[in-house]
């Protein structure tokens, strides 16, 4: 999803609880950020493609196997800030964990997330997000992919926790999803974007 703005001034300030209440009734998503509500808006025809490949590639791969992939509607929360998020594509590999166990639409623990960066995004996607999805303990890769140039950013969880970045940017390279042993071509990821 494209964002984002800072919510008009006139929402008012909320707790974690009470942005989650509210949400539920909204017509479009926000994300809330250690207090801060940020709209979010529409994607563009590039975004939209590298997030259909994503799906579609991962989403075969992944069929009979223990991990399941979702979509931008998914709700993340990151509690060390008491944060929610919409990433582009979640994969869960373990049995989901909840925030409310009645509602079921805010997730815990996922396994994988993928951006898609815009020119409005990218600082957000990189930065601030970034350093909040690293603080989920299940997370084991959050992949950021450009969408106006070919260019990924893995960032891998290794051993004792620490966390290694790779960058690639040629149409030769490969992105391999680590925590679920799978393998896509950068062809394949971008296929029918238009730069």
């Amino acid at each position: 999803m494209e964002i984002r703005e800072p919510a008009p001034k006139y929402y008012p300030k909320m707790s974690p609880s009470e942005f989650l209440e509210w949400e539920r009734k909204q017509e479009f998503k926000h994300e809330y950020v250690n207090g801060e509500v940020l709209a979010m808006s529409g994607a563009s025809f590039n975004h939209n493609r590298i997030t259909t490949n994503i799906i579609i590639k991962a989403g075969a791969f992944l069929e009979d196997k223990s991990c399941d992939i979702f979509g931008s509607d998914l709700r993340i929360s990151v509690k060390w800030k008491d944060s929610y998020f919409y990433p582009d594509v979640t994969i869960l590999c373990d049995e989901p964990e909840f925030d409310d166990e009645k509602i079921k639409d805010t997730l815990k623990n996922p396994t994988i997330i993928f951006e898609i960066l815009s020119a409005s995004t990218e600082e957000y996607d990189i930065g601030r997000k970034q350093i909040f999805y690293m603080q989920i303990n299940t997370l084991k890769q959050y992949i950021i992919i450009d969408s106006r140039a070919i260019n990924l950013k893995v960032i891998t969880r290794k051993e004792q926790g620490k966390w290694m970045l790779e960058e690639f940017n040629s149409i030769e390279d490969i992105l391999f999803i680590e925590p679920i042993n799978f393998q896509l071509t950068i062809p394949e990821l971008y296929k029918g974007v238009k730069f």
